[in-house]
């Protein structure tokens, strides 16, 4: 039996977004492009969606991408203290980039000021990653398996081993790759702004 305070699932998210406009499962399938089929396993959380298929709901329904992820029950619940989590793999939200596997923790809390990430880096090079990555507010990065090196726009690359971490300044152009002599490296990230967009930020960057 599911405890009253679990986080809401997808299908939950989805259905609640339906009945407030009203909408058949017909009707949210010709908007969303999706099929009436997926949308019904989806909404039943016999099924859960790609991040390309929650990028598409997110862009068709005119709905921000960190909405499809939790839904309180009241739209103007208060700020209050108290609040709480449990994050686990199972239950975060992957995200898969060229360099990087993403994993959303504690997605079920809105509006937070802290964004816990667990991200497996792929990357070997600064070539390789591209461009460096800016977005607001604040990160910290440590190392749980392997070595990596940062590369930042304002300083010299730094090689950083497990147990071992950096604080940064995020809106300063920055990039993790794999260390020489690594094949992967898994670093918890915590990514803190005092923006409200700061989940919509992040997740537009993989865009």
């Amino acid at each position: 039996m599911a405890d009253a305070a679990d986080p809401p699932t997808l299908g939950t998210v989805l259905r609640g977004i339906r009945s407030r406009n009203g909408w058949t499962l017909k009707e949210m399938s010709a908007r969303s492009g999706i099929p009436v089929s997926t949308l019904s396993k989806v909404e039943h959380d016999r099924l859960t969606l790609s991040y390309d298929k929650l990028q598409q709901l997110s862009q068709r329904l005119n709905i921000r991408m960190s909405d499809l992820f939790a839904e309180g029950a009241e739209e103007s619940a208060p700020r209050v203290t108290g609040r709480r989590s449990i994050g686990t793999l199972d239950q975060a939200v992957r995200v898969t980039t060229d360099n990087y596997d993403y994993h959303y923790l504690c997605t079920d809390l809105r509006q937070k000021r802290m964004i816990p990430i667990i991200t497996r880096i792929r990357a070997h090079s600064a070539s390789e990653f591209g461009d460096l990555v800016r977005h607001q507010g604040e990160e910290f990065i440590y190392v749980l398996e392997g070595q990596i090196e940062v590369h930042s726009e304002f300083y010299d690359p730094v090689l950083l081993k497990a147990g071992e971490s950096i604080y940064l300044d995020s809106s300063m152009g920055h990039a993790y790759v794999v260390a020489k002599g690594c094949e992967e490296a898994l670093v918890l990230g915590v990514c803190s702004s005092a923006d409200e967009g700061l989940m919509d930020s992040l997740m537009n960057l993989h865009g």
